[in-house]
This record gives C-alpha cells, sequence and structure tokens, in this order.
C-alpha cells in the first residue's frame, strides 16, 4: 500500500478550509437549499442548536445529511407546491449520526479513508497545530476552531498524489475491481417518482434505463443529488410528481454536462423559480419556459416510448468505460464535482449500455489496494 496514506494525517487537508458553518434543524429548507448550493456533493450537515451561543461544533449534536434530493422529493410528496420550501429541516432530515465523525487532526489519512470505505461522508476535525502526527509541515494554529472535510476534499488530495499510488491510478477500473455492478435503475416509462423509492444511499442515483431486446440497459439519465444540485427545488417536484422518469431526464440535463438543473413554473401552483446559485452570490428570480425542460407536444406524446424522445445529447449522464483508468474517473469526478460515474461496456456495439456505477466508496477502495495488477492503457 502506498506509503501516502501513512505518511499524511487528517490535519493536513484542513488547510484553507472554512470554518463550519452549521444547518440547524429548526432551521427552513429554503435555508438548506442555499447551504446545499454552496456545499461539495449536493448535501449538508444537519445538526441540533447549540445550547449555548459560544458552544463549539460537536459531532454529537450531528443529526444526519440533508440533500438535494432529499428536499426536492419532499417537496413532491408535500405538494403544496413553494409553501413546502418553509417546513423546517428537521421534518426532512433522516436521523443518521454515522454519517459523520469527529476526529482529531492527527488522525492517519489511512484510518480516516477506513471510516469512508465504511460509510462516513464527513469528517468534523479542529483545526489546530497541536496535534502529535507524522506530518508538521502544515502545524499552525487556528484558534481552535472546527472544519468540515467532505469526500470531495479526500479525493482532491489523492489526485495531488497520483504518482505516489503508482501503478494503480494507471489501472483499468475493470481490473481493480472498482466497478459496482449493483446500481439501482427505474425504466424511462415509469413515474419519476418511483425512483425516488429506489435510491440506495451511496451513490445517491438511480439510472434511468431503456431495457433492450437482448436484456441489456441503454442508460439515458440519471436521477440523483449530483443532478438536483442548485435546483429550484418546486419546480424539480413538480417535474417528479408529473413526469415519467424519462421525460425528467431530459429537463433535469437540459443545460448540457453542468449540474444545474433547470425546470419550468409548475403550471398550477406558481412558484419564483431562482437562478442556480453559486458560492458568493444571492438568489435571484428568473423565469423559465416549459421548453426548458422538454415537454412534449401531444404528437410527441403519442410516440413518447421511442428513443428519439429523450435526446440523447441532451439526457447523456457523467459515463465511463469499463476500460478506463482510476485516475481518469477520479479526475472526471473532481472536474464536475460528481458523486459517482456511470460504467458502460466497452465491447459493447451500442453506445450507453450500462454495467455499472463507480463512487466514492470504490474508488477508496481500489485506491487504497496493496497490490494491483501491472497498468494498462485506457
Amino acid at each position: 500500500m502506498a506509503a501516502v496514506f501513512f505518511h499524511h494525517v487528517v490535519g493536513d487537508l484542513t488547510v484553507g478550509k472554512p470554518e463550519v458553518a452549521e444547518l440547524h434543524d429548526t432551521d427552513t429548507l429554503d435555508d438548506a437549499a442555499r447551504a446545499i448550493a454552496a456545499s461539495p456533493e449536493g448535501a449538508v450537515p444537519v445538526w441540533r442548536p447549540r445550547a449555548a451561543p459560544d458552544d463549539p461544533p460537536s459531532g454529537a449534536r450531528f443529526i444526519g445529511m440533508i440533500s438535494a434530493l432529499d428536499i426536492a422529493a419532499f417537496v413532491a410528496s408535500a405538494g403544496v407546491g413553494d409553501r413546502s420550501m418553509r417546513a423546517v429541516v428537521g421534518e426532512v432530515v433522516q436521523p443518521n449520526p454515522a454519517l459523520l465523525r469527529e476526529i482529531d487532526p492527527g488522525t492517519r489519512l489511512i484510518d480516516a479513508l477506513e471510516l469512508m470505505r465504511h460509510g462516513v461522508k464527513r469528517f468534523l476535525v479542529r483545526k489546530s497545530g497541536s496535534w502529535k502526527g507524522i506530518t508538521k509541515r502544515f502545524s499552525v494554529l487556528y484558534n481552535e476552531k472546527f472544519c468540515c472535510l467532505s469526500r470531495e476534499d479526500v479525493l482532491r488530495f489523492l489526485i495531488g498524489c497520483l504518482g505516489a499510488l503508482a501503478p494503480i491510478p494507471l489501472t483499468q477500473i475493470s481490473s481493480l475491481g472498482a466497478i459496482n455492478p449493483q446500481y439501482s435503475y427505474v425504466e424511462a416509462s415509469a413515474p419519476a417518482m418511483e425512483a425516488i423509492q429506489k435510491i440506495p444511499q451511496d451513490p445517491c442515483a438511480v439510472a434511468v434505463v431503456e431495457t433492450m431486446p437482448d436484456g441489456t440497459r441503454s442508460i439515458l439519465g440519471d436521477i440523483s443529488t449530483y443532478k438536483l444540485w442548485k435546483c429550484d427545488y418546486v419546480s424539480a417536484a413538480w417535474a417528479l410528481a408529473n413526469l415519467s422518469a424519462g421525460q425528467f431526464v431530459i429537463g433535469a440535463d437540459e443545460n448540457g454536462s453542468t449540474p444545474i438543473s433547470v425546470f419550468p413554473e409548475p403550471p398550477i401552483s406558481p412558484s419564483s423559480p431562482v437562478e442556480e446559485i453559486s458560492p458568493g452570490r444571492s438568489p435571484r428570480a428568473k423565469k423559465f419556459s416549459s421548453r426548458s425542460i422538454g415537454f412534449l407536444n401531444n404528437t410527441q406524446m403519442s410516440a413518447w416510448r421511442t428513443r428519439s424522445m429523450y435526446h440523447r445529447g441532451r439526457s447523456t449522464p457523467l459515463m465511463c468505460k469499463t476500460t478506463s483508468t482510476l485516475a481518469a474517473v477520479m479526475a472526471q469526478m473532481l472536474s464536475h464535482r460528481a458523486t459517482h460515474v456511470w460504467v458502460t461496456d466497452a465491447e459493447s456495439e451500442e453506445d450507453g449500455v450500462v454495467v455499472g456505477v463507480v463512487g466514492y466508496t470504490e474508488i477508496f477502495n481500489a485506491a487504497t489496494r496493496s497490490t494491483c495488477p501491472s497498468p494498462t492503457a485506457s
């Protein structure tokens, strides 16, 4: 196993990280939407309020994670339009204290990765230089502040250590066993809300597929936290409740490869959709037309089962081949700030035949392998 995992500690990854900004279970979904827009992985931790204003962050007050998909699904189920966004976070978040772990900044990276491989998605770390770790060059006092480290932070660190991880990064993901074949999927003809019932915890994504005569599945898009990151949740909820999965992914991918979803204004319960929110920006009103989600006229609806309806160019999800290298997949996830990449069969004559998915867990498992086969070209 690469020495980099033993020679670095979690504190090395906290340099430059902002102090924890807490979202409480008493805050509204509007507050959560703003927090999610500025967060990695389209999800944020939820905390119980502090007993006193000067109380430090504590893992004991952590409740669980709330994601973009959680909000959209809740609003869709509530069916009261933008009034649902005034609900409190505590009504939506699913308690799961195991998703966050408070750890010492001197914890070895290999031990931190082991925790993430077993389901931890965030680390709460004290930003202090007083730990007794191996790495000392980043030892700077931070006045006992705390920060949260995500799996994206760990992946970014690993990208900077590709040379130290050789030859694993240049090995095909199929050879490393990094492809998870147990992915969740829903037929494009099924209601979009059916996908919500199948969303796994990690990665939080369901493939929207068309099953071919030979039994293979062609992926048309996905319904996921990543795709709903920074979206207008009221419009997304309306689409979830009223469209098929195939129709939904057209709108979700209207803007191409960006993870920002644009949906039409609900015709019955008008809302004030907001433009995608980037860190440091305030939401501002934006009006969308139904064309932005690819609504079909009556003639098109009668033939919606045809593959031409899905406009593959717009609904193509983030994909790689079974022959792709681990480094290529890591870079792909990081550049798109995605939580997963769908894997397609490199030997199939048809494009987009999905065989599995690669997420953070698969990458961390592969990167920490003690041995691996000889590297091969992608």
